[in-house]
């Protein structure tokens, strides 16, 4: 006999509901929900964006409300929209569910058709509760329940289509409703306020509250402060002593029942005076406002009070804010704040900021507010106050493409989304998105938000690929947003327009953008778009990234000019544009070094290749994987496949400007500390050097063989491995006659072969020079080139002055025979580290020679104070000081017998003769200088020791040197700081 058909059950089990909380089948057997007639409640509930939270909150809610539960049961079993509603709010909202807890009748609010109030109906609704009970806390109360019960209306509105088909509430709804709750509130407690402050039979203030940020563009979050200014009345007509206690206690009473009402826009901020009548506003702004603070008032709208006043403060101040453009610090004021937008969120959290992260609220915002600052005024339908109302108007006014405004929009839609989720969840005030391993919470928020999946992701799956597209699509449309429209106002006929800025429009927006030449900028963009091939189609593409980060830069002018000049150099090579589309890094550190430098752009004209190493490779940047020691070798080894010397020194000279290049490159971008860059630039010099000679004497070796053995040494910044960009090299020759060949003839053959090697590399070129600098000889200029071993050993036993046995303490073997240089700094060892050390009597004489150059040597016109060689604690101060301990105590303490000017400060430490605390102040004005004079080449492209003062070229100057930003002002504090610091040790070791 055949079995009965197990019959189905029709109750959908708690694990297809979704309910993973174990306590979920018995709650739902307290709520009664049971039966079949439960089935589609049940449903509904499971479609809750977490039906855990919703289901507690539902008990918890049946259990306040006792016997009138059954009523709402009811109801919830035939009203689908209540079900929508109740359920996604619960299930977003603990604060909401707590707050129907609390006060479980205001379930009544969603049932039925349910409309938003309009603006003046919640005024009035508001006002009526604040007009009506006299004591204080009561009415706090009541209205505190009012807001609450609002702002539930509203989010159950908003999140009811996660549950059920409801309508969705389009995003400006829900911004304006809530700004239009915030006036009302804000109403309520200036009411409150006013009768608490003047009692109920004073007449009543002239006292307008203003509307700032976000309330006042009516694009209010569900959790915000409230940013209002407060404007009186004249003296005449308003006590501002009670205006001010009014305007205190409404911000009390708002904080405490509403949301954080926040003063502090207005004029001097938290330090000004709360209350200031309009003739005080107007003056403020006219004479000390700053640029952000007329970017503040574009949001600017009279919220409540004196209605006549707010009117009278808005066309008072208006005109102010569309000519702030032309104010003379509008660029970089503009540029500061974008960098302090940026530094505000430490690096671990940014890519979970919704608000300031990178492709964030704040990148659109930032960017909708300087366009419409820059052509409002010259165009009124700009004068508007939401950022998505903004970007239809620059859209339609041609300054963004319309394509690009509504894709900005849709993306700003969609973060705002999420952040207006995230701050229903507890009623509180954020912008950060969940830890990325919290499943749970970005289940939640996915849910929440209205993710669906889409057959290859789930609701989760959905977010986190959206949250990725829309934060490239952000951070690529805020470059396109500035730039494209400059692009299409200069590209060739043919090209199909999407926007069309008049030519005075792109200068200005040029302009703003931090471009001190904006008809040459705009020359500059159709020379690079003009080509009607592929060129053309990939710079279009690739400028508006590319002039946005241009414009980071210190000098963007310089740094388009050069990337014209480079693009046109190396038109016919497909890979420089394909690398710049393709690796995004390339393109980026090759901007910060263009609009930085004047020294690397020509040496990239010449050896392009290093843009390639601008990528990262699989250690790293490609920059750093080329050691110094490797580069000399193939250096030499280039030159030497030359007979000809002339071809072997061009050899060398290529090999060099792409090392220079590549050293130069990884310097500007913070990847090399500056004594790996002295290093590494010694290292080129001392490479060029060998294979210079070992050219000269192939060329010059008679067939007998070479008559003598002929070493370099290195003096100086070369000798103590511590060269610069604009550095020479100070040198000595040595020879010594090979076996059967008379004195003269190897010292004449010498000579030759040492002023070949000078003139080979010091012929002019299109690279940095190469200069080789035999002052330091002895005698100097006036004794000859190139002595023998025994020459240079006669004369410093019987002739050495002070000043040459200080230069010998930097002497080092650098090119040449290794055996004769190595028993040249043997030789001189007993000149410069003598016995019992040097006499006393040269000491003084030293420290006679410190007076002289510190009084004689700084250029005419020089800054005594940011020289930094000669100037006050600069280089020379430093190598001096390290020197004078040499003299006095290396005859005894072996660890000061190096040629390094930081190596030996570090053993005059370790040996105590300068206190610690001493030497770290001399160590640091040795690397600030040094890498400041190094700056100075990199940025000027060419040598210079003096600081420039304030201005972009000072800016500049601190980016190349590692200062955390480009505020040269700041770089400069510190550089007076740290060498007036060292200078003072200076002293106490001179005995000056």
């Amino acid at each position: 006999m055949a079995k009965p058909a197990t019959q189905r059950p029709t109750l959908p089990s708690v694990g297809r509901l979704g309910l993973v909380e174990p306590p979920a089948r018995a709650d739902l057997d307290r709520l009664g929900w049971k039966t079949d007639a439960h089935v589609e409640l049940l449903w509904s509930l499971s479609r809750a964006p977490n039906a855990d939270s919703a289901l507690r909150a539902m008990v918890r809610i049946a259990d306040a409300l006792g016997g009138d539960w059954d009523e709402l049961n009811r109801a919830l079993v035939k009203d689908r929209s209540l079900r929508g509603r109740l359920f996604a709010v619960l299930g977003s909202s603990l604060a909401l569910g707590d707050h129907l807890v609390a006060h479980p009748k205001s379930w009544h609010l969603l049932a039925g058709k349910v409309t938003l109030p309009s603006a003046e109906q919640l005024r009035r609704e508001f006002a009526a509760v604040a007009e009506s009970a006299t004591d204080a806390r009561s009415i706090q109360s009541s209205l505190r329940i009012l807001y609450r019960d609002r702002i539930l209306v509203l989010a159950a509105l908003d999140v009811a289509p996660t549950v059920e088909n409801e309508p969705v509430l389009p995003f400006a709804t829900v911004g304006e409703h809530l700004a239009d709750l915030a006036d009302a509130a804000l109403g309520a407690a200036l009411i409150v306020a006013t009768r608490t402050v003047c009692g109920d039979d004073t007449p009543p203030l002239r006292l307008a509250v203003i509307a700032m940020g976000k309330c006042g563009a009516r694009e209010l979050n569900y959790v915000s402060d409230v940013d209002v200014i407060f404007v009186a009345g004249s003296a005449a007509d308003t006590n501002l002593t009670v205006a001010t206690r009014v305007a205190g206690e409404m911000m009390r009473l708002g904080s405490e029942t509403f949301f954080e009402v926040d003063a502090a826009l207005r004029p001097e901020g938290k330090r000004g005076e709360l209350v200031r009548t309009l003739e005080s506003h107007v003056a403020y702004y006219e004479r000390w406002a700053k640029t952000w603070e007329f970017q503040a008032l574009l949001k600017a709208r009279p919220a409540v009070g004196d209605a006549e006043l707010g009117a009278q403060y808005m066309a008072a101040l208006n005109p102010m804010v569309w000519t702030a453009c032309e104010r003379e610090d509008f660029v970089p004021e503009v540029q500061a704040m974008r960098r302090r937008v940026e530094e505000l969120v430490p690096a671990g959290v940014r890519a979970r900021e919704l608000k300031l992260g990178t492709g964030g609220l704040r990148d659109v915002e930032f960017a909708v507010q300087l366009l419409q600052l820059v052509h409002g005024r010259n165009d009124d339908s700009l004068h508007v106050l939401s950022t998505v109302d903004a970007l239809a108007a620059l859209g339609e006014g041609g300054y963004v493409g319309r394509d690009d405004a509504a894709n900005m929009t849709a993306s700003y839609e969609f973060l705002r989304l999420l952040e207006h989720r995230l701050q229903l969840q507890r009623l509180k005030r954020t912008h950060m998105l969940p830890e990325a391993e919290d499943e749970e919470a970005m289940r939640w928020l996915a849910r929440a938000s209205h993710m669906r999946p889409d057959g290859q992701h789930d609701a989760l799956g959905v977010l986190r690929e959206e949250l990725k597209r829309q934060s490239m699509r952000v951070s690529r449309l805020h470059a396109k947003l500035f730039y494209q429209p400059l692009l299409e106002s200069v590209v060739g006929a043919g090209v199909e327009l999407t926007a069309s800025l008049t030519p005075q429009a792109a200068e200005r927006q040029l302009a703003a953008l931090g471009y001190e030449g904006p008809q040459s900028a705009l020359t500059h963009l159709a020379a690079l778009t003009g080509s009607r091939g592929r060129r053309g189609r990939v710079q279009q593409v690739l400028l508006p990234t590319l002039l946005d980060w241009l414009s980071d830069t210190p000098d963007p002018d310089a740094g388009l000019l050069a990337y014209r000049r480079l693009s046109e150099e190396l038109s016919e090579q497909r890979w420089f544009l394909a690398t710049l589309r393709d690796e995004g890094a390339v393109a980026k550190r090759l901007m910060r070094v263009l609009g930085t430098s004047a020294f690397v752009p020509d040496l990239l004209l010449r050896a392009p290749e290093v843009i390639q190493q601008y990528a990262d490779g699989p250690q790293g940047p490609k920059l750093l994987e080329t050691e110094p020691e490797s580069m000399a070798k193939a250096l030499v080894a280039s030159a030497g496949r030359h007979a000809d010397p002339v071809r072997a020194i061009m050899a060398a000279r290529t090999l060099r400007r792409r090392e220079l290049a590549r050293i130069a490159s990884a310097d500007l971008l913070g990847m090399l500390e500056v004594t790996d860059v002295c290093k590494a630039l010694t290292s080129v010099w001392v490479a060029v050097l060998q294979a210079a000679l070992d050219a000269v004497v192939r060329a010059n070796t008679p067939p007998s063989g070479q008559p003598a053995r002929i070493a370099v040494i290195g003096m100086g910044r070369l000798g103590g491995g511590e060269l610069g960009y604009g550095s020479d090299a100070d040198v000595m020759f040595v020879c010594e006659p090979v076996d059967g060949v008379d004195e003269s003839v190897a010292v004449k053959w010498s000579v030759t072969i040492a002023e070949q090697v000078r003139a080979r590399l010091g012929t002019p070129s299109a690279d940095p020079p190469l200069e080789v600098d035999a002052n330091l000889r002895p005698e100097g200029r006036n004794g000859p080139l190139v002595r023998t071993l025994a020459s240079y050993e006669a004369y410093y036993a019987q002739w050495a002055q002070g000043w040459e046995i200080q230069a010998l303490l930097r002497a080092h073997r650098v090119a040449g025979d290794p055996d004769l240089g190595e028993r040249f700094l043997v030789m001189i060892d007993k000149t410069r580290y003598p016995a019992g050390g040097v006499s006393a009597e040269a000491v003084q004489e030293i420290r006679r020679i410190k007076a002289r150059v510190d009084a004689e040597r700084l250029p005419r016109g020089a800054d005594p104070n940011t020289h930094t060689k000669l100037g006050r604690g600069g280089l020379a101060d430093i190598e001096w000081t390290v020197q004078l301990m040499q003299l006095r105590h290396a005859h005894r303490v072996q660890s000061l017998r190096g040629t390094s000017t930081l190596e030996t400060l570090d053993a005059i430490g370790a040996a105590e003769l300068i206190a610690e605390g001493d030497i770290d102040l001399l160590r640091q004005a040795w690397l600030t200088a040094t890498r400041a004079r190094n700056a100075l080449v990199l940025v000027r492209g060419k040598p210079t020791d003096q600081l420039p003062g304030p201005g972009r070229q000072l800016n500049a100057v601190a980016l190349a040197a590692g200062w955390h930003n480009d505020d040269g002002g700041e770089f400069l504090d510190n550089y007076l700081r740290v060498t007036r610091r060292a200078k003072t040790v200076v002293r106490k070791v001179f005995g000056a």
